[in-house]
Parts: structure tokens; C-alpha cells; sequence
């Protein structure tokens, strides 16, 4: 027996399927869900008792309110009696003759057809205002009718109605007796027969729409264009052909959009082309780059122009926030500031004594080892002017210390002595100059030792492009002596004027921003630094961002411990208030707002964390050793602490200049503060030393470091660190081992004894043979043989060595040809450290 699914019974008689399902279960059929199948007669049932003659009529819709707050919507479709279904009729030769029009206030009856079916109700009668018949009825001759407009009436009197109706009929009916086949005309009826099925449909549709328009909506009848009931793809066919030409519409932006930096890969992506393509297009403006790779806004607005894009940076603009000193010409408020000049030099040649000399203090006293360490800035009066001076170290290892003095500075103090000359790091001071191009005054210092020659220092920087006023140059130099405070006046009057000369100017109206010279913890204060004031006035109070790191100025002290409310420009200020401890060298940036702060450092953290770096690989000791047993490249891990940032970026550096082609130094991390058990489980897991630097390790690090077995190295003088590191390193490498010959001896006689071999009776030529060390046997100047000492025998009695011009007999072990004549040469190896 056949069976089907419930839920096409409901389908075929109209009915949803949760209804039908009740219905279903009403009449005594359980059904689970509309998915339920059921066989014929239970279908044939549900037919008869759901479905007969019923057909689908219009949806009602009802809001239900449901629990827990709300309404749904629930729509039901109706039924209505289907007529009898009948096959069309075909339109007999003659129609009968129209009755005569009914009384007035009896509605007329629909005009009936036969073989038509009959209408399930009377319809309302028609409006006056009706659509024209078809073009095909109008009389020859007759102006073709204009179609009405749309007009809204209220609702007519039933008389009125009814009167209506009439008209109607009467309008019609002169149609039907065009249309009405004459008895001489056969060959017409079919399209008369057509013509009359227009009217009967167009009656019909004006029918059914006034009827939805009255029940739906319950508004006034409408008089509606029987052509608008016209199909949709007639209607879009119809609207197309009429309507006008118009200006095709502009074609819309191509837009990429992303945050900062985009992959090639994303960008490739974005354009719709293939990555090799945006490659090639990179590689036509000189950018090699992989798939993986980040390009900058400016390089991939480039790239997408080639493809017709454009570029649009959705990302967090902290430019928007930020006011730099580049806007400070257009505010008009510049005024004249104070110049900062840097003193650079070699190591010992004086330069803090000579700023301290300026200053009138002792700052050589405080540094370890009577060498600069940590950057000073400090601000000297000159004859009503004010001049900011920052001390930098001297020694190579403190070069990016001085590379950041260069960037801030508007002239340099170049100090060299002139008992010594030029040194590689005054080279270097000098590099650092040109390349921020700022004018160079040279201090001569102790020119009153009696070694002094000044004169030859002045020929010598002319080899390096600085031609002094003595040799016709620009570059001015003063002998000064730290020591006995001679020159000192005429220093400053040459400083005073170069920072005339260059006039340095700065709006103090406008927000700050400052260079970070220095920073440390403090253990009561937090983190501290020392800062430059570039432009405009740092406040008390201000919230400004550092990098990652953001606050708000809490208190200003200067190089006095004086505090203050405001640092103009040119200033050198101690500002306590950070969140964390900020990079020498950043920016620090004043903005309107703590939490704007917080916004662009957490921006700029979240930037740093998205950059992809390579995985480094995690070197044990276990991989040490089996390089060492390989041959490889031996590997030294660090971990720096110092008390400054300063210092340990400045050690940090010097340790990474040490490795060669031997040995690679690896420092794995360089922080400021004292060593902590963290740091000694890091050399602990990476096979790593520590190496403090004007820091001490807590308790717990100590503890730490005997249980793990970490080495802790503490200094206080960089030369000492960079000596002891450089001897771990050569540590790591195996030792030299060089061949000794220990002594040679001549074969004049051989002699074979039975289960021995054969024994060489020789005769000791130089050094000694000893009985332990390796031999070779030499014939005509080739080597033959080499292996180890068998025997060794002074007449009869075993010795361990035979000096030079001593007989003796050898036996070698494993070789028995031996022939008079040949040298056999004793020889040692001894290990000697290894080299960098």
C-alpha cells in the first residue's frame, strides 16, 4: 500500500502544517509531525473530512502575545467553496439578446457566459470611473479614450450604487452587441470570440479588485487600472522600453583599507590579483619582499594605484592626538631658547672635568673608576645666557648614548687632550657630529702639561674635515686646562657664539615634547627619567605617553633636586609619574587626556605584539656540548642588569661586538634593576650567565643561583666585564693543540727475537725517547709509519726515557720492518688555549 507524507495532504488542501496535525488528530489520526506518513485511505479521509471543495483564500494574520514578554505574528490561510470544476465551453455561434436593465435599487447580476463558472458571490457594483475597453472595441473613427486617473470615493448610497451598476451595464452592453456574431459572418467568429473573452476578463478583474481593496483594508473603493493586474515580466518589459536613456552612473571607489601595515599576501587579496603580480610591482620600484612580509601606507598606496585602488588607513591614528615640533612654525609664537650643547671625547680626556669645572662642582668624584657612566644634563649661565650642557661617556661602548646626544643637541663641545691627540672614539664623536650636522667647537684640554701639543692636534683634525680658524677653516678651537680653570671664559664666549649664530627657538605656548635622556627605578619613588624638553612647557600635572609606557607628571625636579611646576624649553628636568620605566631616547609627548594616553600606548603595545619576529631556537647545554663534539659554533648566552637604562643598553651593545666567527654571544635579556630569582631561572633554562652591572642580587636570587648552578658576575667598571666575558667565550672553545717532538733517533742495527719482532738498536741523535709518547718511523725523509712505543730498553733493563747520545733499544708496537738506516722521531701533543 502506498503511503505519503502528511505534510503534502496539508499542502494540497491549504492548510499549515501544525494545524493540519490537529485536525489530523481531531479526527482520530495521530500523526507526530507533518513528516508522518500515512497510506490512501487515511489520506482519502483527511481529504474528505479537511479538504472537500475547499480551496485557499485569503491569509488572515493575528499578533498573539507569547510568555516571557513579546507577540508573534500568526498567519492563517482561509478557505473558500470551490466551484465545480469544469472544462471551458466554447462561445456558442449566437449570444443570447441582453435583457432588459432592472428596476432601479436591484443590483444587476454579473453577465453570465455560458460554459463559464458561476461566481462563489455577487459582486459590488463598479464606480463610475472603469478603465476604457480595449483599443479593438473603439468605433473606427473615434479619438482613442485617455485612461482616467486613479480616484479615491468614499462609499457610495446602496441606491447610488445600484444606479451605478446599471450605467455600467449599459455601457457594456453596446459593446456585446458589436462583439455578438452576425449569422453571415462565419469566418469572424473566432475573433469575436476573443474580443468578448476581453470584456468578460476585464469586468472580472475589476471586480476582484475592488472586492480586496474593501475587505483588506476596509477603505473607500478604488477605481483601479485593470492593466496595472498585468504579469511582472510584463510589466518590467514594458517599464524598460519606455524608459528614457539615462548617463550611466559613475563607477564606484576601489578602496583598500587597513590598519597601518598590511602582509603583500592580504594586499594581494584586497586588489583581486595574485601576490606574484603585487611582487612584481614591488620589485619595479626596488622592494624585494616576501609573501609574509609587512608594507609600510606609503609603499602599498603605490602598489594599489597600479591597480586602480585606492588606500585608506582604517587603523588608529595617534597623529591625530600628537602635536609634534614640526607644527610649531605655524603656531607664529616662536621665541628664543636656550641652546643644548653636548660635550663628547675619548674616555679620560677630560670632558666631565671640564663641565665640572664650568659648573663649579664635583660630578668626577661620584662616577666609578673616575669614568662617566650615565648621562648628565645640567644648565650653565653665561653672561645673562643660558646654556643646557649634556655630558656623554666617551668610551666606544657608550656610542649609541652619544649618537643620542647628537640627535638632541644644536652643537657639540668636542673635548680632546692635547697630550694625546685623536683617539678612536674622538673619530667617532666626530662622525656623530656631521652626521646630525651641527657645528663643532673644539676644547683643547690640558694644555698645561708640559707633553701638550696643541698644534699638532689642529693639523691632525684636518685629516677628519675639520679645518680650524688657524688653517683659514670655521671650525673654532680654545686651549683650555680643567685642572687650573684656564680658558674657561673663552669656551663659553665661543659656545655663546655658535648658539647666536644658529639662533634655537621654540614655542613655550604650545603642548610639550621632550627626549628622554636617562631612566631608573627607584625604590621609593617608581620609575623616573630624565628628560629633555624639545619644545613648548612641560607641566606638573600633564598626562603624557612614552612609548609604551603612559602617566602623568607627578612632580619635576631639576639637576639641583629643586622642584619645579614647569620645564620650558631647552630644559633638563627628573619627571616621576610612569606607569612603567620608558626607553632612553623616546619621545615623550604630551596629550589632553590621561585616558587618551592610555589609548595610544595600549595602541602602540598592541602594535608591537602583532609584528612577527623569527622564533629564536633555545640553545641548552646539551646542544653546546654537542656542537663542541661536532666542530660547530659555540654559543654564549647573557643576561645584563644594570641600574640604568643608559648602562645597560650601553654594555648590551659593547658584549654584542665580541663575537667572532668562533664564538657567538647571545644576550638574551638586558633590564634595569637588581637580579632577580627570574632572571636566575632564565640562565638556568638558556645555559647562561648574569651580568650585573652596578646591581646586587636579592636573597632569593642567591639561593637560586647556588641551587641551579648559575654564574652571577657583578662589575662596576665596563672594562672588567668586557675582559671577563671575552675569557668565558674563549672558554667555550677547545684548546689549541700543537705537536712537540720530544726527540729522533737513528736505526744501526736490527735484531729479531722470536714472539717479540723485530727490535731497532738505535742510537739517540737529539732530545730524548721516552716511552709514553707516540713515534714515527722515517725513511729517506718519508713518513712510513706512526703508532706508539712497543719497548724501550737500555741494554737489558726497561726505562721510561733515554736522553740524547745514549744508546737504546726500540721496539714500535705493530711493526716489524725496520731497516738500518731509518729515523724514528718521538713526539707529544700539548693543548694551549684557544684564541679569539
Amino acid at each position: 500500500m502506498a503511503k505519503v507524507r502528511a505534510y503534502k495532504i496539508a499542502e494540497e488542501l491549504g492548510i499549515e502544517r501544525t494545524e493540519f496535525v490537529e485536525k489530523a488528530r481531531a479526527i482520530g489520526i495521530e500523526l507526530k509531525s507533518a513528516m508522518a506518513s500515512i497510506d490512501d485511505e487515511q489520506a482519502e479521509l483527511l481529504r474528505e473530512k479537511l479538504g472537500a471543495k475547499l480551496r485557499q483564500g485569503p491569509v488572515t494574520e493575528a499578533r498573539v502575545a507569547r510568555k516571557g514578554g513579546g507577540a508573534v505574528i500568526r498567519r492563517r490561510k482561509g478557505v473558500m467553496a470551490e466551484p465545480e470544476p469544469t472544462r471551458e465551453a466554447e462561445v456558442p455561434e449566437t449570444l443570447p439578446s441582453e435583457p432588459e436593465a432592472p428596476a432601479l435599487g436591484k443590483p444587476e447580476a454579473p453577465l453570465a457566459v455560458p460554459g463559464e463558472p458561476k461566481a462563489p458571490r455577487e459582486p459590488e457594483p463598479f464606480s463610475e470611473e472603469i478603465a476604457p475597453p480595449p483599443p479593438a472595441l473603439v468605433e473606427p473613427g473615434a479619438p482613442a479614450p485617455v485612461p482616467p486617473p486613479l480616484i479615491r470615493e468614499t462609499p457610495a448610497p446602496i441606491a447610488v450604487r445600484a444606479e451605478t451598476g446599471v450605467a455600467m451595464r449599459g455601457k457594456v452592453a453596446p459593446l456585446l452587441e458589436e462583439v455578438r456574431p452576425p449569422q453571415e459572418a462565419p469566418d469572424r467568429k473566432g475573433r469575436q470570440r476573443k474580443q468578448f473573452r476581453e470584456v468578460v476578463n476585464l469586468r472580472e478583474q475589476e471586480q476582484i479588485a475592488r472586492q480586496v481593496t474593501s475587505r483588506t483594508t476596509g477603505r473607500p473603493q478604488v477605481a483601479l487600472d485593470p492593466r496595472a493586474f498585468t504579469s511582472p515580466r510584463r510589466r518590467r518589459r514594458d517599464a524598460v522600453s519606455k524608459k528614457p536613456a539615462m548617463a550611466a552612473p559613475k563607477a564606484p571607489k576601489r578602496v583598500v583599507r587597513f590598519e597601518g601595515e598590511i602582509a603583500v599576501a592580504e594586499l594581494a587579496r584586497q586588489l583581486g590579483a595574485k601576490a606574484a603580480e603585487v611582487q612584481g610591482k614591488l620589485m619595479a620600484l626596488g622592494t624585494m619582499v616576501s609573501i609574509h612580509q609587512t608594507l609600510p601606507l606609503q609603499t602599498a598606496a603605490q602598489v594599489a594605484k597600479e591597480f586602480g585602488y585606492e588606500v585608506h588607513d582604517v587603523g588608529f591614528q595617534e597623529a591625530a592626538y600628537l602635536v609634534t615640533s614640526g607644527d610649531a612654525s605655524e603656531t607664529g609664537n616662536l621665541e628664543p631658547r636656550p641652546a643644548v650643547v653636548t660635550v663628547m671625547g675619548h674616555v679620560d680626556h677630560g670632558k666631565t672635568s671640564l663641565l665640572d669645572a664650568l659648573r663649579r662642582s664635583n660630578v668626577v668624584a661620584g662616577e666609578a673608576g673616575g669614568i662617566t657612566q650615565h648621562i648628565g644634563a645640567y644648565q650653565v649661565s653665561v653672561d645673562g645666557h643660558t646654556l643646557t650642557f649634556i655630558d656623554t661617556p666617551g668610551h666606544a661602548a657608550f656610542t649609541a648614548m652619544r649618537a643620542r646626544g647628537a640627535q638632541v643637541t644644536d652643537l657639540v663641545v668636542l673635548v680632546i687632550a692635547a697630550t694625546d691627540g685623536i683617539m678612536p672614539q674622538t673619530v667617532e664623536a666626530i662622525d656623530h657630529a656631521k652626521a646630525a650636522k651641527v657645528p663643532i667647537v673644539v676644547a683643547l684640554n690640558k694644555c698645561d702639561l708640559p707633553d701638550a701639543n696643541p698644534q699638532l692636534t689642529r693639523q691632525r683634525l684636518m685629516e677628519h674635515g675639520l679645518v680650524t680658524e688657524d688653517f683659514g677653516g670655521e671650525v673654532l678651537t680654545v686651549e683650555v686646562s680643567a685642572t687650573k680653570r684656564t680658558g674657561l671664559d673663552r669656551l663659553l664666549e665661543a659656545v655663546a657664539l655658535q648658539a647666536e649664530l644658529i639662533e634655537p627657538r621654540a614655542d613655550p605656548s604650545r603642548r610639550a615634547e621632550a627626549v628622554v635622556l636617562e631612566s631608573q627605578l627607584d625604590r621609593g619613588r617608581g620609575p623616573l627619567a630624565t628628560v629633555l624638553v624639545k619644545d613648548g612647557t612641560l607641566r606638573r600635572g600633564d598626562a603624557v605617553v612614552i612609548g609604551t609606557v603612559h602617566g602623568r607628571v607627578r612632580t619635576m625636579l631639576d639637576e639641583h633636586g629643586k622642584v619645579l611646576r614647569q620645564a620650558g624649553p631647552s630644559m633638563p628636568v627628573q619627571v616621576v609619574g610612569f606607569s612603567g620605566l620608558p626607553e632612553a631616547g623616546d619621545i615623550l609627548s604630551v596629550v589632553e587626556s590621561e585616558r587618551i594616553a592610555k589609548e595610544i600606548a595600549s595602541h602602540r603595545e598592541s602594535e608591537l605584539r602583532g609584528r612577527i619576529e623569527a622564533p629564536k631556537p633555545r640553545v641548552t647545554l646539551e646542544d653546546l656540548f654537542a656542537e663542541a663534539e661536532a666542530g660547530g659554533v659555540q654559543e654564549l648566552n647573557v643576561i645584563v642588569k644594570a641600574d640604568t637604562q643608559g648602562s645597560a643598553e650601553a654594555l648590551r651593545d659593547s658584549l654584542l661586538q665580541l663575537p667572532t666567527d668562533k664564538v657567538k654571544l647571545n644576550v638574551l635579556h638586558a633590564a634595569v634593576g637588581a637580579v632577580t630569582e627570574s632572571d636566575v631561572q632564565l640562565a638556568a633554562a638558556s645555559s647562561a650567565i648574569v651580568v650585573g652591572f652596578h646591581v646586587r642580587p636579592d636573597p632569593a636570587a642567591r639561593a637560586a643561583a647556588e641551587s641551579k648552578g648559575v654564574d652571577i658576575r657583578l662589575y662596576r667598571v665596563i672594562y672588567e666585564a668586557l675582559d671577563e666575558i671575552r675569557a668565558a667565550m674563549v672558554g667555550l672553545l677547545p684548546p689549541i693543540v700543537k705537536e712537540v717532538v720530544v726527540g729522533q733517533a737513528e736505526v744501526r742495527q736490527t735484531f729479531t727475537i722470536p714472539r717479540i719482532g723485530t727490535i731497532a738498536g738505535c742510537y739517540v741523535l737529539d732530545g730524548a725517547m721516552r716511552r709514553n709518547v707516540g713515534c714515527r718511523l722515517i725513511r729517506d725523509g718519508v713518513q712510513v709509519y706512526q703508532g706508539r712505543f712497543g719497548s724501550l730498553k737500555r741494554f737489558k733493563e726497561d726505562v721510561r726515557e733515554v736522553q740524547s747520545g745514549f744508546e737504546c733499544g726500540i721496539g714500535i708496537d705493530g711493526f716489524n720492518d725496520v731497516k738500518i738506516g731509518d729515523v724514528i722521531e718521538a713526539f707529544e701533543h700539548e693543548e694551549q688555549p684557544a684564541e679569539l
